[in-house]
């Protein structure tokens, strides 16, 4: 195994990861936004307030972007099988 592809597989690695993790942390930065600017306006400081809908976004995401996820996860498996085996 070459230099190169093993920068190619890091790479591509790094590319998948940043899309399977992406939906979720986008979702929780907009919903934690909304309600940080929510809690300024009303001046109400609860901890939960910010945390149990950020939970609740994220793992609604999870759900509706799941199928989505496991094909690039199930892709990158594949392709890394098929490389292991061309050694």
């Amino acid at each position: 195994m070459t230099v190169e592809m093993v920068l190619n597989v890091v790479r591509d690695a790094f590319i998948r990861i940043i899309l399977i993790a992406g939906p979720a942390v986008l979702v929780g930065m907009v919903v934690g936004f909304i309600i940080s600017i929510f809690q300024a306006t009303t001046q109400i400081q609860e901890q939960t307030l910010s945390f149990v809908p950020k939970l609740i976004a994220i793992f609604v995401t999870l759900i509706l972007a799941g199928n989505f996820m496991l094909n690039i996860l199930l892709e990158f498996t594949k392709s890394i099988f098929k490389m292991i085996s061309s050694l």
